[in-house]
């Protein structure tokens, strides 16, 4: 049997940079907890869990001398409350976040009802929201199209979660100019994300079967997940190599791995490994 991975998989710079911060932090020796888990891979807070890197789930919670705010960022509210507490601070809110919340927030100062386009109880969506409502209460959060208000008007800024699928947010579009309103575009998508899911998309219609792995509580990976399932019916999410059952993969010739951005390499290699060792036939 043939494993091919995706020519973009896995862990994104976002990600990395977080968990080299971690890592940093751990190796210091200061009593360190992440705000939320850094990332969407139990795998991985278990490891960093085990160096002393713990996880406080919220600002009342936070017990040690330093925080790390993860990739997804926070909201102001979150941050003042970090910093009423007099801990350090180590900010790993991943840059293209960073680009997304001080764009919300200055659509919100242009006097534009704002429109965030993403899952509503996503932590980063959550910050957009937050970010833009600090400035104005005209926010409107959209996990797709169908959630748009009748009554919206404009003028509208939109701003998109960096991990949302292109289609998506050009079906809001679309639905916006259908309707007449005037709006301005910034387009927040993550590169990485769009060239993962293209990927992704190209190499499920050459494979019998495909591989997505990431944290079931991913939202990327659920991305990756709806687009090779669209194209493969044989796709299966998993978040570690244990998941994988031989029958799933009976007569395929070739399968296909791609992996969310909160995978690291090592769970994409045992996955290969054991897809083209152990279950080849």
């Amino acid at each position: 049997m043939e494993v091919i991975t995706a020519s973009c998989a896995g862990a994104c710079y976002g990600v990395k940079r977080a968990l080299r911060l971690a890592e940093r932090a751990a190796e210091s020796g200061r009593p360190t907890q992440t705000l939320g888990p850094l990332i969407h891979n139990p795998q991985v807070v278990d490891r960093l869990a085990a160096k002393g890197v713990g996880v406080a789930n919220a600002p009342a919670e936070v017990s040690g001398e330093c925080v790390i705010i993860r990739s997804h960022g926070v909201t102001p509210q979150v941050r003042q409350d970090i910093e009423e507490r007099g801990v350090s601070i180590i900010d790993a809110t991943c840059p293209h976040v960073l680009r997304a919340q001080r764009a919300a927030k200055e659509l919100a100062e242009e006097g534009r009802t704002v429109v965030v386009v993403g899952e509503k109880s996503h932590p980063e969506v959550e910050g957009l929201r937050a970010w833009a409502e600090s400035v104005s209460d005209r926010v409107v959060v959209a996990s797709d199209a169908s959630e748009l208000p009748a009554d919206l008007h404009g003028p509208l800024g939109v701003v998109v979660q960096t991990t949302q699928r292109r289609a998506m947010l050009e079906d809001v579009l679309s639905k916006l100019d259908a309707r007449g309103l005037d709006y301005v575009l910034e387009d927040t998508i993550c590169n990485a994300t769009s060239t993962r899911q293209s990927a992704a998309e190209e190499l499920a219609s050459t494979v019998d079967a495909m591989v997505v792995i990431g944290g079931h509580n991913s939202s990327n990976t659920t991305r990756l997940y709806e687009i090779c399932s669209a194209i493969s019916p044989r796709t299966f999410h998993i978040e570690t190599p244990d998941e994988l059952k031989r029958e799933d993969f009976a007569g395929c010739k070739r399968v296909g791995v791609t992996a969310g951005a909160s995978t690291p390499d090592d769970i994409i290699q045992e996955v290969v490994r054991v897809l083209s060792e152990e279950f080849d036939a």
